[in-house]
């Protein structure tokens, strides 16, 4: 597995170069499916306002981005959880970016989900961030990746039952 680096003048993002694997099935076919609509807040949000937007989604993560095109960070429920266990409820009124993960893994629509399932295990993250020449163009979590797999896995079980019966 390669990673490409992107440098901004606040972080670094960190993107997979997914090199194949046993399926076909593309980051593109996920976002076909679910939609590329990104829910992003800005770094300077408080932490109690990230906490209503996640709600407010039913979602557990947000990619956090100045200008909603850009990824300055990420930030889950989990590092929420966290931060409160070592700091306290004052984290709750401070800005989003003191407590979001800085270095984003991400990946680009021509990218295999099998590979993409790797690469969450491995760094065991949840959430991927999508780029299109640098911009934001959706999210793909661990649960959309399962969805697409259970999917494809249903599909391959009904060509051999056919296969078989017919």
């Amino acid at each position: 597995m390669v990673y490409r680096q992107h440098e901004t003048a606040t972080m670094r993002v960190v993107a997979c170069v997914c090199d194949g694997g046993a399926s076909t099935m593309r980051v593109t076919e996920v976002l076909r499916r679910k939609g590329g609509s990104v829910v992003t807040i800005a770094p300077d949000r408080s932490v109690r306002e990230l906490l209503g937007l996640l709600a407010e989604h039913r979602i557990g993560a947000l990619v956090v981005s100045d200008d909603g095109v850009h990824v300055d960070g990420i930030i889950s429920e989990r590092d929420v959880v966290r931060r409160l266990h070592a700091d306290g409820d004052s984290i709750l009124d401070g800005a989003v970016s003191a407590i979001m993960t800085a270095e984003v893994h991400t990946c680009g629509p021509q990218d295999q989900v099998d590979e993409l399932m790797a690469v969450m295990t491995e760094l065991r993250i949840r959430h991927l961030p999508v780029l299109v020449d640098g911009r934001l163009a959706g999210i793909v979590s661990i649960g959309d990746v399962v969805k697409h797999r259970i999917a494809e896995v249903q599909d391959e079980r009904d060509h051999l039952t056919a296969y078989i019966t017919g």
